[in-house]
């Protein structure tokens, strides 16, 4: 019996992959009708790609380091391009702005059209006065225009993205919202919770909200003192968030990053998931918040800012609540009433999970997905 041979379809990104980055990864190996090749400018310590076909430019050496920056400040990977060409690829997906700018040139090379998923701060920051970025965004920022008129079409991992693009002038009919979805054949139900947990996994970084998380459990603590704090995850303020804690609160843990299977047996023992994610001076903002999605999957309750693509998936009084961005307390007294009532707790957790299977399902979502690289195949065809 002859193998069916499926299209390829290149998975761009500048470094593949950064442990937060399981979005990617999931999304491609959930494809059915296309084969992924994962292609990018290096490896990076990160997520495990061994059982993914990887192409990289810079493989470590001096040589590669040359060819990396040819690409980034030129486009040029003529390596890189005569292996992807082997491939006989029919798409190249490239995930953030920024590398689906870089990647024009090899698309071109590789006569296939371009797809670019936007996934957050791509789409939002506008001011780099208040935000460190690395020297290529500085870049995209001045040469984005190339890259809305190049004919590309582009994927916004939520209506929230989708207005901030066509706010930017991206070209609405090539604007379409994709969520990535969760596998919620990984992310079930299984609850182990014992004692009260509120449960924070983000970077700790100011847009995440950490310190939110941690005035809000000082005050849940006052009225419940054996709820606990848990918080997964790293970032450049770590430190003062962590003497915060030691200062404030009675129970807390911080545990670094995790793998993705840790995170879910973390979400399973949670009571309920605290999402205080917050709009920065820079213009950056929550694209969606793929935790609350997962949390949910779980049929666990999220208390979240209204911030963002955030209302996309929290639904106010059905599967969690909203409140006023920076509102810690408002944030804490939801919190107190989910861990005082284990109906409620339930009840909003079921809702979730139902949102979830309904409208987020990453099976679900990579079809529609599917069909979208179908269409924009076609088109380039005729």
């Amino acid at each position: 019996m002859t193998k069916l041979v499926k299209p390829k379809v290149i998975i761009f990104s500048d470094h593949l992959l950064y442990p937060s980055e399981t979005f990617i990864r999931a999304q491609a190996n959930a494809l059915s009708d296309y084969e992924p090749t994962f292609a990018g400018t290096r490896r990076v310590a990160g997520l495990d790609l061994r059982e993914q076909r990887v192409h990289v430019i810079n493989r470590g050496n001096m040589g590669g380091k040359l060819q990396e920056l040819g690409f980034k400040l030129f486009g040029l990977a003529p390596g890189l391009a005569r292996e992807l060409n082997a491939l006989k690829p029919v798409l190249l997906h490239a995930h953030y702005g920024p590398n689906g700018l870089r990647v024009l040139p090899l698309a071109s090379n590789l006569h296939v059209p371009i797809i670019v998923t936007f996934h957050g701060s791509d789409a939002t920051i506008t001011d780099l006065r208040y935000q460190k970025t690395r020297l290529g965004f500085h870049f995209y920022l001045a040469k984005k225009d190339k890259l809305r008129t190049s004919g590309a079409f582009f994927l916004a991992v939520s209506r929230f993205i989708r207005k901030k693009l066509l706010e930017q002038g991206f070209p609405e009919e090539r604007v379409i919202v994709q969520y990535t979805g969760v596998d919620t054949k990984r992310f079930q139900p299984e609850t182990t919770e014992r004692s009260p947990m509120i449960l924070f996994v983000g970077r700790f970084e100011e847009s995440k909200g950490a310190e939110f998380a941690i005035r809000a459990a000082a005050e849940v603590q006052n009225q419940l003192p054996l709820a606990e704090l848990i918080l997964i995850g790293d970032g450049s303020l770590r430190p003062e968030l962590e003497q915060l804690a030691r200062q404030s609160l009675r129970l807390h843990r911080f545990l670094g990053f995790l793998p993705p299977d840790e995170v879910r047996e973390w979400l399973n023992r949670a009571s309920v998931v605290c999402v205080p994610s917050i709009r920065r001076r820079s213009g950056e903002e929550e694209a969606f918040g793929m935790i609350c999605a997962e949390a949910q999957a779980v049929a666990k309750p999220v208390v979240a800012f209204q911030s963002g693509g955030i209302p996309e998936i929290v639904c106010h009084s059905n599967t969690g609540y909203l409140v006023p961005e920076g509102d810690w307390r408002a944030m804490a007294r939801y919190l107190v009433l989910l861990l005082q009532n284990d109906e409620l707790r339930q009840r909003l957790g079921q809702a979730g999970r139902e949102l979830v299977l309904r409208q987020f399902d990453l099976e679900h979502c990579t079809r529609q997905l599917e069909r979208t690289y179908a269409t924009v195949i076609g088109a380039n065809r005729n």
